[in-house]
């Protein structure tokens, strides 16, 4: 029997769950159990089943969002106004993935018209990868476990998830749902475990898909460590740029940089962090940031009208702390913020001009902090912003739609917004880093490419 441990809130450490640690034989088990469902075909689900259950799941969650809701924040320390709005971006979730099935096909390769493929015709169809390994992040504990398991289920594939510890709740919620929607035994597992069992479940041979989302140096060692074979797609993290010209909205960009930069207290992937203003408006956007920032609401995440909630531990609270006075001492200056509100809290911050060799200029802060720069000429600010080996996704604000193709032309990133936030995402784009921020896009629909293999029929005609 497993033994359990608990689940706590990251605002003040109560408890608020108790969920099966697993051990390896545990985790072992149940990749065996997704691949002897894969391998039996005779109980295989057939498309219409699948929909039917995934209408099912939405029922059964549109039914429970203010119970989902208040289960995610819980854990993971999201406010509960943003959770809400992660439990119904969830929902839609699973909507596009059954719109999708209805796309999702092959096509006709041609034929005959060289004398080797005479009389033949040729049709690719899609067919399920096999067994998914789902390796997941605490950030967006309930919308992740739908981007990495509800694909799988909609291809035809069994799904191992793996949850952060500091949040599992959410993705146990997840497979229950599924069974409680008519999804039989073994198609999806939650497993919360250790760091043996989950790189035992990344690695095993049995594993024909494995998705991580988390940090880069975890999910870069687990991609050179997985069996021959397994596709791969890595999400990490990126320090997302900004570049704000003279021509630039600024009172209609202020929000936009603010939601960016501090939603979840930044602990997101693709969190506004560098932004990189011309000198001549500087002052004025720095001025206004710092004021929209102070102004933000901070505290326990369960309470409405929370806007920032805690980091995720307290450990966390520590390295920015640490990472904001090291910025202070490369002469950073602090226009807000700076400093922690408890153990768990820390103020949303906004720092003037520290050295480009600062941590807070260098790595993923993933905490509310945001970095103004000043710059005199826009080459010089897509040279700064490209200057990491990082690459997700990056944003320009400018009325000009000259400076705004030459941005979105020369910035490193897997997507470029314009006057937009960084972080803007739907869960029907492709999503995902570059370079050392990951590898392959997500987004419901790319996951179910991803999930699947193309395989090509060739019928070959006697001669009339």
């Amino acid at each position: 029997m497993s033994k359990k441990i608990e689940v706590t809130s990251p605002f003040d450490g109560k408890v608020v769950g108790e969920v099966p640690f697993s051990t390896t034989e545990e985790v072992e088990a149940a990749i065996d159990l997704a691949q002897n469902t894969f391998l039996d075909h005779k109980n295989a689900l057939p498309k219409f089943k699948r929909i039917e259950i995934l209408e099912n799941v939405m029922k059964i969650m549109s039914s429970q969002v203010e119970e989902l809701t208040k289960l995610c924040a819980s854990e993971g320390g999201k406010p509960y106004m943003d959770s809400k709005v992660e439990v119904n971006r969830a929902i839609n979730g699973v909507q596009l993935a059954i719109e999708h099935l209805g796309a999702f096909e092959g096509k006709e390769i041609a034929m005959g018209h060289t004398p080797s493929s005479a009389n033949r015709m040729a049709y690719t169809f899609k067919e399920p990868i096999g067994v998914v390994a789902a390796i997941s992040a605490f950030n967006h504990p309930f919308n992740l476990a739908v981007h990495q398991v509800i694909p799988a289920i909609a291809v035809g594939c069994p799904v191992i998830i793996k949850p952060a510890t500091q949040t599992p709740m959410s993705a146990i919620k997840l497979v229950e749902i599924l069974e409680e929607a008519g999804l039989p035994k073994g198609w999806a597992q939650a497993v919360v475990c250790g760091r043996d069992a989950g790189e035992l479940l990344a690695t095993s041979p049995k594993v024909d898909f494995l998705t991580f989302i988390g940090s880069g140096a975890v999910g870069w060692y687990l991609n050179s460590k997985v069996s021959n074979g397994t596709r791969v797609a890595l999400e990490h993290g990126g320090v997302a740029p900004v570049i704000v010209e003279p021509d630039a909205d600024i009172d209609a960009m202020i929000p936009d940089l603010g939601k960016g930069g501090f939603y979840h207290a930044g602990q997101v992937c693709v969190s506004v962090q560098r932004v990189y203003v011309h000198e001549s408006i500087c002052d004025e956007v720095a001025t206004k940031l710092t004021n929209y920032a102070s102004n933000l609401v901070v505290g326990d995440q369960m309470d409405p009208k929370t806007e920032v909630g805690p980091l995720i531990n307290n450990n966390e609270v520590d390295r920015v702390e640490e990472w904001v006075n090291e910025a202070v001492q490369k002469g950073g200056k602090i226009l807000t913020g700076g400093k922690r509100i408890s153990a768990s809290c820390y103020e949303p911050t906004v720092i003037l001009n520290p050295a480009d060799d600062a941590l807070v200029s260098t790595k993923e802060v993933f905490g509310p902090v945001v970095i103004i720069y000043s710059y005199s000429d826009i080459d010089e600010a897509i040279n700064r912003a490209n200057g990491l080996e990082v690459s997700f996704q990056a944003a320009v604000f400018t009325k000009n739609i000259d400076t705004a193709l030459n941005a979105v032309k020369r910035l490193n990133g897997t997507a470029v917004m314009v006057n937009d936030h960084t972080a803007f995402r739907v869960d029907w784009m492709p999503f995902g880093g570059a370079k050392a921020s990951g590898l392959g896009l997500g987004g419901i629909h790319h996951s179910m490419e991803e999930m699947s293999n193309e395989k090509m029929m060739v019928i070959k005609s006697p001669v009339l």
